[in-house]
Parts: C-alpha cells; sequence; structure tokens
C-alpha cells in the first residue's frame, strides 16, 4: 500500500512500525503452523489508546484491514492477516495499572502476560484461576478476545467468568467503555460479554477489569493409571457427578505420558491405557476432604494404581510437563493439528470411543488429551512426515470428529475460538439464523469489515 509505512509513521515513532519483510514474516501465523501463511503490509506497535485510535481512525479512513494480535499463542489462526492490511501488536501495552485488594479486582492493559499477571497477584494473596497452557507468553487481551480456557475451568471457569469491564477501540477510532470493578450491571446491552471471545473483529481490547479470588492455601495432585480410555473417561464422569469438584482434572493419553516423561522426574510408568492427573485446592481440611472423597471413588473403579503425590517438587514437575505437552509435540512431529471438541461430561466415554473410531476410519494418528473435568478433549492429529494425502485424510478426520462431537450434544470449540481453522463448520453448530444475526452485529461495530476480516465466517461477517 503506496505510503502506508510514510503515514503510520506519522501517527507513532518509525521504529514501532514495521513494514521490512524479514520482520514481517514473524506476524504471518499464529501456533498453528499448518495454515497458509498471510503477509501484512505493515506492523504498529502502539504504545497508548491515544495511539490505537489514532491507527484505527486511518484504517478506516482509508479501508485497511486491521489484525489485532497479542502473543500470537491461538491455535485457530485467529490473528494471521489473511486480507493483509495492518497487524496491530499490542505487547507494547502491557501495564498491571491497578490492583484493588479490597474490592479484588485489577486493572490491565491488553498486552500483560499471563504467567506475570498470576505471579503479580499471587504475592498478594489473590488468585486469578484462568490458565491457557500458553500462560508463559499469552497476553490477557488474548485471552479475552479468544475467551481462552485452561484445567482450571473445571472448578473456577474460564476468562469469561472474570472480565467485569473493558476499554475498547471501535473500528472508526471512537473509545467506548463497558462494565467498570463491579460484579453486576443492568444498564443496556452487555458489550462486555459480546467483546469476550471476539477474536478481535468488532474492535481492539486496550484495557481490562478483571475479577480477583482469595488464593488458596494448600493443594494436593493424584495420579491415576486406568486400564483403557473409557475407564479414564468413566472415572472422570464419576467423579463430578459425586458432587467433588477438582481444581483440575486432566486427561492423558499414553503417548502424551510418554513425552511428558522427558521432563518429569520421577517419571512415570508408560503402561497404561490412558491416564487422570488430578489437583485439589482449598483449605487444608478442605483438600484432605476431597483427596480422600477422589481417591476412594477411584479404586471402587479399579484402576492400575491411584496415588496421591506428597511431594511438592514432584507435584509441580507434573504440572509443568503438562503445560508444555504441546511444545514438546512440536518438537517430534511435522504436523500437529490440535482440536477442541467439549461434550457434556458424563458423554466422555463417548467421546473417547468415537475419536478412536475415527482415527481408525481414517487411517490418520489421532492422540488425546485435554481438560476431562469439563469436557473438552483435544484429539491431537499426529504426523511424523506430511503429504496431499495425508493433509486430505486429517481434514476428513477433523469434519468427522467435529460432527460426530455435535451428535454427542457438545461444541466445535471448547476454548481455542474460531478464527479460521473451524470458519467452514460454524453452521452445523449454530444455524443460519444465529450466524446472519451475529453478521448483523458485525455490521452494526464494523461497516467497512475492516476488523480482523476472514475470521469466524468464511466471508469474514460481510
Amino acid at each position: 500500500m503506496k505510503g502506508l509505512s510514510r503515514d503510520l509513521g506519522q501517527i507513532l515513532d518509525r521504529n514501532r512500525v514495521l513494514t521490512d519483510p524479514e520482520d514481517l514474516l514473524a506476524y504471518t501465523n499464529d501456533a498453528t503452523h499448518y495454515f497458509k501463511r498471510s503477509m501484512p503490509d505493515a506492523v504498529v506497535l502502539p504504545n497508548t489508546i491515544e495511539e490505537v485510535s489514532r491507527v484505527m481512525e486511518y484504517a478506516s479512513k482509508h479501508r485497511i484491514p486491521v489484525t489485532p494480535r497479542g502473543a500470537g499463542s491461538g491455535l485457530s489462526g485467529a490473528c494471521t492477516p489473511v486480507h493483509g492490511g495492518i497487524v496491530m501488536d499490542m505487547k507494547r501495552m502491557n501495564r498491571i495499572l491497578e490492583i484493588d485488594e479490597r474490592n479484588m479486582t485489577a486493572t490491565v492493559e491488553a498486552g500483560v502476560v499471563l504467567s506475570r499477571f498470576h505471579r503479580t497477584v499471587e504475592k498478594m494473596g489473590l488468585f486469578y484461576p484462568p490458565d491457557p497452557q500458553s500462560m508463559s507468553v499469552c497476553t490477557l487481551g488474548g485471552n479475552v478476545a479468544t475467551r481462552a480456557g485452561g484445567p482450571r475451568g473445571v472448578k473456577y471457569g474460564t476468562t469469561g467468568n472474570y472480565v467485569l469491564g473493558l476499554e475498547i477501540v471501535l473500528p472508526d477510532g471512537t473509545v467506548i467503555n463497558s462494565g467498570g470493578k463491579f460484579v453486576k450491571q443492568t444498564v443496556g446491552y452487555d458489550i462486555t460479554r459480546l467483546m469476550t471471545g471476539s477474536e478481535g473483529t468488532l474492535g481492539v481490547i486496550t484495557r481490562i477489569n478483571l475479577r480477583l479470588i482469595a488464593l488458596p492455601p494448600e493443594q494436593k495432585t493424584i495420579v491415576v493409571s486406568c486400564e483403557s480410555p473409557e475407564q479414564a473417561a468413566e472415572i472422570v464422569s464419576e467423579i463430578i457427578a459425586r458432587g467433588t469438584v477438582p481444581s483440575m482434572l486432566e486427561y492423558l493419553g499414553q503417548a502424551a505420558v510418554g513425552l511428558m516423561n522427558s521432563i518429569i522426574s520421577p517419571p512415570l510408568t508408560v503402561d497404561a491405557g490412558a491416564y487422570l492427573l488430578i489437583e485439589v485446592d482449598g483449605t487444608r481440611t478442605q483438600v484432605d476432604y476431597d483427596t480422600e472423597v477422589i481417591t476412594n471413588l477411584c479404586r471402587e473403579m479399579q484402576p492400575r494404581e491411584v496415588r496421591v503425590i506428597e511431594d511438592e517438587k514432584e507435584a509441580a514437575s507434573y504440572w509443568k510437563a503438562r503445560s508444555n505437552l504441546y511444545p514438546l509435540l512440536m518438537t517430534l512431529m511435522e504436523r500437529v493439528i490440535t482440536e477442541d471438541l467439549t461434550v457434556p461430561r458424563n458423554m466422555l466415554p463417548q467421546m473417547v470411543r468415537m475419536v478412536q473410531e475415527v482415527s481408525a476410519a481414517t487411517g490418520v494418528g489421532i492422540g488425546m488429551g485435554g481438560h476431562a473435568g469439563d469436557g473438552n478433549i483435544h484429539p491431537t492429529i499426529l504426523h511424523f512426515q506430511t503429504s496431499p494425502e495425508l493433509d486430505e485424510k486429517s481434514q476428513i478426520a477433523i469434519a468427522e470428529l467435529l460432527k460426530k462431537g455435535l451428535e454427542l450434544g457438545g461444541t466445535i470449540s471448547g476454548e481455542h475460538g474460531i478464527g479460521i481453522h473451524k470458519s467452514e463448520y460454524v453452521a452445523w453448530e449454530l444455524g443460519e439464523a444465529q450466524i446472519e444475526l451475529m453478521k448483523r452485529i458485525k455490521k452494526a461495530f464494523d461497516p467497512l469489515n475492516i476488523m480482523n476480516p476472514g475470521k469466524i465466517w468464511p466471508e469474514g461477517g460481510e
């Protein structure tokens, strides 16, 4: 775009406007490496809300697409600039503006890295539960835009449960504030909830008000080695049905544990059909009670082993390995496609069987792991090498997984969003009436269709 670099350099310092091809290459995709890369025309790195507003005003005037971006750690292609234009990199807006201990709230800029935020509030005896596995790099703005989840969703919910208010720059540069620092509001439509999970298609999130809770003082980890994947799924369903809710309840396939063992000390024995990694938290009394209930329940169902991890360092090594599972896979496989199905928790055994059936029918290797406690399993397609034939089979497998997940009463995305990865399947879940309504909302916010076009719907919501 002629004159784009010059014009943007008049809005921001020129060293915060990137146009060299070698700089732009890093912005052509997110953490999914199997999508077609798309080169932006420029990347801007704003420092202030005023700069974001001026860039959006300029983009609107010249009808230039804008793609907001956090850390680029997403798994749906949501921050891939499929129509070129400007990528709005928010990483420099990374201040923790306020932690209000009396009201148990925090106000942060969108570029704050989640793990840093965790450490900061926990030093004050406070707790922000959402914990996507990319927490060491992902930003809070990206978490809000994708309504990110994580292992703690089973007990504490996902990002959307903690967003109280937002500062938003609309596509024409107008700045609005929705919600606030309070937990109750009934004034007008809930713009805060609408923006949460909008994947950058309605505006740029610049500031966030978050709800905090008290930090649980105690934790304990339990490892369950199961005879089969189906038994693991049945144990999960039974734990939830009995009314004891762990803080984390993770399902791990045999292959996942084998990979994790490279950084676990001591390693787990890799001879079971599947594994459950469970954490309970709360007061000492509550932790002891929940541990007893869960271990007794598990033993009733006769798995291979139920082990309470008494050593805190050992327990920490298991959870660290779990959070690093995706990067570990990426080092070994040429192609990794992580799906994101969620079903009612009582349907987990059927879901596990379904994944195995799809793998057998398509000839595609599919590993399993995920946040079983909230019904969110990540069937993961694994290829040591790629080929056009394997890619075609993978697409068939993905479609079957999503279709059969819906038949089980589930959803095609539990925490990764839609982006470009699942846009062609959205109609399967929502139906045309809902999609048309959402397109009208998109047009009301973004009549020129410059905000992250090409996402959620194949045609970009036009």
